[in-house]
C-alpha cells in the first residue's frame, strides 16, 4: 500500500468497520490531529477523544481526493448511524505508508442551510 491515497482510504474504511486495530496500524506513533475543536493533539489523545466517534460513522462518499507530494486532500460526505449527513474536508500527511498528521475542516450539514447573503442586492 505505497500510494498515500490508498492509506487514507484504508483509514476511512476502518472507521466504517469500527476496526481500531487497523487504524492504529495506519497512524504513526508521532501522529498529530488538528480540527476546530482540537489543537494538534497527539496520538493517545486522538484515540481517547476522537476514536469513539467511529461508532456513529455509517459511510463515507468521497467528493474529492487529491494528492500532492506527501499530502492527501479529501472532501467527503458522510452519513452517521442516525441518518444525519455532513460534509468535511481533511488534509492528511502520509510518510512511509503512515499517517503522521491530519487537519480537519468541518461544519457543513447536508443539506447545507447557509444563510442567504444579500450584500450584492443591497
Amino acid at each position: 500500500m505505497k500510494n498515500p491515497e490508498a492509506v487514507v482510504k484504508a483509514c476511512f474504511d476502518a472507521y466504517v468497520r469500527k476496526d481500531r486495530a487497523a487504524v492504529e496500524l495506519l497512524i504513526n506513533d508521532e501522529f498529530y490531529f488538528t480540527s476546530p475543536l482540537d489543537n494538534r493533539i497527539d496520538r493517545k489523545t486522538y484515540f481517547e477523544r476522537c476514536w469513539p466517534n467511529s461508532e456513529h460513522c455509517a459511510e463515507f462518499e468521497f467528493v474529492n481526493v487529491v494528492s500532492h507530494e506527501d499530502k492527501v486532500f479529501v472532501t467527503y460526505e458522510a452519513k452517521s448511524t442516525n441518518g444525519e449527513a455532513f460534509r468535511n474536508t481533511e488534509i492528511f500527511t502520509v510518510r512511509e505508508e503512515k499517517i503522521i498528521e491530519v487537519e480537519v475542516y468541518f461544519g457543513w450539514s447536508i443539506p447545507h442551510k447557509a444563510p442567504v447573503n444579500n450584500f450584492l442586492t443591497e
